[in-house]
């Protein structure tokens, strides 16, 4: 099953890392999961084009393999009709941080269509989609351009559209998955789709017709075995390469990874206004225990970048968005993504021996 998936996108071992937006992603480590024979992304949602452009190139010139760029398909248009509740929440953290922000100058630029336009020009391998999907003349252009599309899906009826859509991969996320997931009517799940991984693997890959991959608190050998066995033709990992060389995250932050458990994270949408799994702070308990909701996705994001950016220069953990998934004590410590990918497909083949499938 997983040969499909591995021909398919130009890979020798079926594991995707996953595109997390915010500088986690670093080109170093897109470039080295690549090189290992596993499938880099490129977290680009809140990059700026030309940025997009030059760490495209520069992992070009660090790998010859396929890689990914994944993008948001969402609205970007700002919501501030709650602006003076939620900010009065925030000044109390500005005034503890020291942070001096203007919120009335606060707006989210919305630079989807040039950040696609790149990933077009550049001629990506692969362009991976979270909180929706390209609509049908994008899907074209690719289609054109012989660019495989992923999309990441959290119940089985996303995963039919996304197959409908013409999406050739889907990655089915399980709420034991760190950061925003990929649910695209909030509206409809306030908290997103929260169905766990194992649960919703073998029944998307019942409903679909194109490769599934699975994703949500696998972090090993195992994991991979497990998905592999409902269905599943590989694995994404997001929160094991956090915890990288090569990760971008601040430290501050990897040691806040490893001092978690099973039992540290929440959803919330306290930072960014969609929901998403992080390790519960100073910050997720006060903005939640006020009783004042968040600004929509992405105002509340952007209200908050201030606060982050600011606690991040005083190695502040408390105020930091530390996402995270459930399965933290799976973590492994201080190695290379290159290390990574080959302990993990090392594990997957011992437990292939162990049940006598290889």
């Amino acid at each position: 099953m997983s040969k499909r998936l591995c021909e398919l996108i130009g890979i020798e071992f079926p594991l995707i890392q996953a595109g997390m937006a915010g500088g986690a992603t670093t080109v170093e480590l897109v470039a080295n999961v690549s090189e290992a024979g596993a499938l880099g992304t490129l977290g680009a949602a809140y990059m700026k084009p030309e940025d997009i452009r030059k760490s495209i190139r520069k992992i070009k010139e660090e790998t010859n393999k396929p890689f990914a760029v994944n993008l948001f398909c969402t609205s970007m248009r700002d919501d501030f009709t709650n602006l003076k509740e939620v900010d009065s929440i925030l000044e109390v953290f500005r005034e503890k941080l020291g942070v001096i922000q203007n919120v009335e100058e606060l707006r989210t630029v919305d630079l989807f269509e040039e950040q696609f336009q790149v990933l077009l020009e550049e001629e990506v391998p692969i362009i991976s989609t979270a909180f929706g999907l390209l609509s049908p003349d994008k899907v074209e252009k690719l289609k054109s351009k012989h660019i495989k599309i992923i999309s990441m899906v959290t119940t089985v009826n996303e995963a039919i559209l996304a197959e409908e859509n013409g999406v050739d991969i889907i990655v089915a996320q399980g709420s034991d998955a760190g950061g925003h997931r990929s649910t695209f009517n909030i509206e409809e799940h306030p908290n997103g789709a929260n169905i766990g991984t194992f649960s919703l693997i073998p029944q998307v890959v019942d409903s679909v017709n194109i490769p599934v991959i699975a994703a949500g608190g696998i972090m090993d050998g195992r994991g991979m075995l497990a998905a592999i066995v409902l269905g599943a033709q590989g694995i994404q990992m997001g929160t094991q390469f956090l915890s990288c060389k090569e990760s971008g995250i601040h430290p501050a932050y990897k040691n806040a990874l490893h001092a978690s458990t099973e039992e540290s994270t929440v959803i919330t949408k306290s930072f960014s206004g969609r929901p998403a799994r992080g390790i519960k702070n100073e910050y997720i308990m006060a903005f939640e225990n006020s009783g004042v909701s968040p600004l929509p996705f992405p105002s509340q994001n952007t209200i908050t970048s201030g606060i982050r950016k600011v606690a991040a220069e005083q190695n502040n953990p408390d105020f930091m968005s530390l996402w995270s998934g459930q399965a933290t004590r799976l973590l492994k410590n201080d190695q290379t993504a290159r290390e990574i990918v080959g302990e993990v497909i090392r594990e997957w083949k011992e437990a292939l021996t162990k049940i006598g499938m290889l």
